[in-house]
């Protein structure tokens, strides 16, 4: 599926009302995978809550295939940084849950969730509880369901942003993995830059709030693509790249700081 942005705006109501997007224009292909960076609070999770149908813009349309997003919808699978799992439900009865309303015997639910489980990684672990599961784990759940009614759009606010270094190496893979099996359209939001440019097709970086797209980063590294990619040349160039563009609107979003590095007066 397409996934189109055109001149998305927000604007929170406050006494000083808080203008967060300021004019994204930006268009996913099928099967493109796209990354959001940029400096904290410049809005790149409130676009992916927009395109989610979760909250409701000021300005400016999301697209689905043409169709104007409303609000949440089976065409979107998201996955957040919390991983809002059932505690009382075991993973395999948490991926189930999502297939409520689906025309689906209990067996057809059960194998549906069994297959999303084996998928990531968790086969032989579907009667497991939440608190029985590592944040890997818990993650890896969060995936299957948001999978398993078979969605041609994700949207991932910052999933790996509470694992250790190894364990969100192992996700990316994993995620990657998942992507080319899929074949799904997937806008992903992270501060984590070699994260953003390991699993993306493009990185785009965002300006300070309000946020406005600054920079489009086409990640023409080959895939597969496995760790030892991070330490070549062109990684690492791509890399230097799009920290030097956050670095900018870093510099630039604090008054006290000059590009030359002295106090601005």
């Amino acid at each position: 599926m397409r996934l189109e942005i055109r001149d998305l705006r927000k604007t929170f109501p406050a006494k000083v009302p808080v203008e967060a997007l300021g004019g994204v224009s930006m268009t996913l292909q099928e099967n493109e995978f796209v990354t959001l960076v940029g400096t904290s609070g410049c809005g790149k999770s409130t676009l992916l809550s927009i395109a989610a149908g979760l909250i409701e813009q000021t300005g400016g349309e999301v697209l689905v295939d043409g169709a104007p997003v409303t609000g949440p919808g089976r065409d979107r699978g998201v996955v957040f940084q919390t991983y809002t799992l059932f505690p009382w439900l075991n993973a395999r009865q948490n991926v189930e849950f999502a297939l409520q309303g689906e025309r689906l015997s209990r067996k057809e639910r059960r194998d549906v969730a069994l297959e999303h489980l084996a998928m990531v990684g968790l086969g032989a672990r579907d009667d497991a509880y939440p608190y029985e599961l590592s944040g890997g784990m818990k993650q890896r759940v969060a995936i299957a369901r948001a999978l398993c009614y078979r969605p041609r759009i994700l949207l991932m606010d910052e999933p790996f942003g509470a694992l250790d270094a190894q364990t969100r190496l192992l996700m990316q893979e994993l995620l990657i993995r998942v992507w080319e099996s899929h074949r799904l359209t997937v806008l992903f939001v992270t501060h984590d830059v070699d994260e953003a440019v390991f699993i993306s097709d493009r990185v785009v970086v965002m300006t300070n709030r309000p946020g406005k797209i600054k920079e489009e980063v086409t990640v023409d590294l080959p895939r597969p693509r496995a760790f030892e990619l991070q330490a070549t040349p062109e990684f690492l160039a791509l890399r230097s790249r799009v920290l030097a563009s956050i670095r900018e609107e870093t510099l630039r979003s604090d008054l006290s700081i000059s590009p030359g590095g002295g106090a601005s007066r």
